[in-house]
Parts: C-alpha cells; sequence; structure tokens
C-alpha cells in the first residue's frame, strides 16, 4: 500500500519561501507521477505542479511556474516543492498525490482523478 506524508508547511510572510517534503512509500516509484494539489477554504483542489519519476520532467500551474520548483530524491523516495515569492493567494493546504499510472500527456497530469493515492496534506499560510 502506497503511503504519503508531506511536511514542511507553516507561516511565512509574502515574499519569503517554503518547502514541502513529500515521503512515499510502500513500492517503488518508476513509471508514477508524483503531484503537488492545493485547495484554500471555500475553493477546489487544484493542481499546483508534477514530476514523472522516471525521466524527471515536470510541470507547473501557471499561477506558480517561476516561482515553484518540483523535484525529487531517488534515494529516498521523496518529492519535495521549492515554493519562493510566495503570495497570499499561495496560502492552501498542500496535497501530495501519486498516479501508477503514467498517461504520458501533461494533461492528464492535472487531473485530479488520475491520482490513485493522497497525503493528508500541509498547511501554507502566507500573511500579506
Amino acid at each position: 500500500q502506497v503511503h504519503l506524508v508531506e511536511s514542511g508547511g507553516g507561516l511565512v510572510q509574502a515574499g519569503g519561501s517554503l518547502r514541502l517534503s513529500c515521503a512515499a512509500s510502500g513500492r517503488t516509484f518508476s513509471g508514477y507521477v508524483m503531484g503537488w494539489f492545493r485547495q484554500a477554504p471555500g475553493k477546489e483542489r487544484e493542481f499546483v505542479s508534477a514530476l514523472r519519476w522516471s525521466g524527471g520532467s515536470t510541470y507547473y500551474a501557471g499561477s506558480v511556474k517561476d516561482r515553484f520548483t518540483i523535484s525529487r530524491d531517488n534515494a529516498k523516495n521523496t518529492i519535495f516543492l521549492q515554493m519562493n515569492s510566495l503570495k497570499p493567494e499561495d496560502a492552501a493546504v498542500y496535497y501530495c498525490a501519486a498516479a501508477s499510472r503514467d498517461r504520458g500527456s501533461s494533461y492528464y497530469y492535472a487531473l485530479r482523478g488520475v491520482y490513485d493515492y493522497w497525503g493528508q496534506g500541509t498547511q501554507v499560510t502566507v500573511s500579506s
């Protein structure tokens, strides 16, 4: 059974940085797609970023491109989301997700429904 545990959330001032981590366990993740989503109060869960474990290709939502960076540590089975130049609108619960099937198209990586496993989330608060 795949298990995802996020950490690294917290309170930061606008313009600051945070680094989220997602520790993945339960199997090897070669061939998986790993994603980060976020959900603010009263809003739907939205795509933030994705990474193809095999090959390392990365994808970003337009709202975070050039500010956020997704990466992985193969040895530790861990995914990171480096968030820079944070804005109040980035405040949300951030979720890590894993898709066991790589559909090979960035269109699918942004869809919640393609992810089989989810973490419990970590809160990010950005003060203005």
